[in-house]
């Protein structure tokens, strides 16, 4: 097994309102690479991520993931949009310069996420992008649908969702996913919340990420036409 945890490479970027940390993982023989931000109330080191991280660079992706300047400077609200976008591209940026050619995708868990559709709807070259959780819509509040600028988005989307999600009622969500037709790939994690964890299912952040590694994989080696 790839000893991934040794491979992890710790840095900066400067993401405009200053610099962010970033947490870079190698892999050998890698097809593509994804850079991946964090949800609204954890920053990228939280379990769930470098679970999903260390798995993905198994199946020869490697991750870049970074934090928000309000996460980095230890503020609980999150930036504005503007921020946000920004930290967005001078992550990708740096996710490319690494990638030493191979594609390039982009995702992460819930507001990532979320953010890194807006910025691809609005002309960030990724190859494809990949949800952990997509908020569509705030929880008990599915009148507020957060969905008009990802019919502008053109490459691959990959929703893995929890079917008891509160961000993402399956009722609303499923009309989303037909609009968007064949760009969009679904996998619904059965009796998920939006941290994917199961009811009476004893498994840690770690491992919950981990397992969600397998189908951002096969997701990610179709779009970039690899085995």
């Amino acid at each position: 097994m790839l000893d991934v945890a040794a491979r992890e490479v710790r840095g900066t970027i400067d993401a405009g309102p200053g610099e962010v940390s970033t947490a870079w993982i190698a892999s050998s023989h890698r097809v593509a690479a994804l850079v991946l931000a964090h949800g609204a109330g954890v920053g990228m080191d939280h379990p769930f991520l470098v679970g999903f991280c260390r798995a993905m660079a198994e199946h020869r992706v490697a991750t870049l993931r970074f934090n928000f300047p309000y996460m980095e400077s230890g503020r609980r609200s999150p930036d504005p949009e503007p921020v946000l976008r920004a930290a967005w591209l001078a992550a990708f940026a740096e996710g490319h310069r690494r990638s030493a050619g191979v594609p390039v995708f982009a995702g992460g868990k819930s507001l990532g996420g979320r953010v890194a559709s807006m910025v691809v709807a609005d002309g960030m070259q990724a190859a494809g992008l990949v949800f952990l959780g997509y908020p569509l819509h705030p929880p008990g509040k599915p009148e507020r649908i957060r969905d008009e600028h990802l019919y502008r988005v053109e490459v691959p989307m990959l929703f893995l969702q929890g079917t008891v999600d509160p961000f993402a009622d399956p009722a609303h969500l499923g009309p989303v996913l037909a609009r968007l037709g064949d760009r969009a790939v679904h996998v619904g994690i059965e009796g998920g919340d939006h941290s994917f964890r199961v009811r009476g299912q004893h498994m840690g952040d770690l491992d919950i990420g981990a397992e969600l590694a397998e189908h951002a994989a096969s997701f990610i080696h179709r779009v970039a036409g690899v085995d």
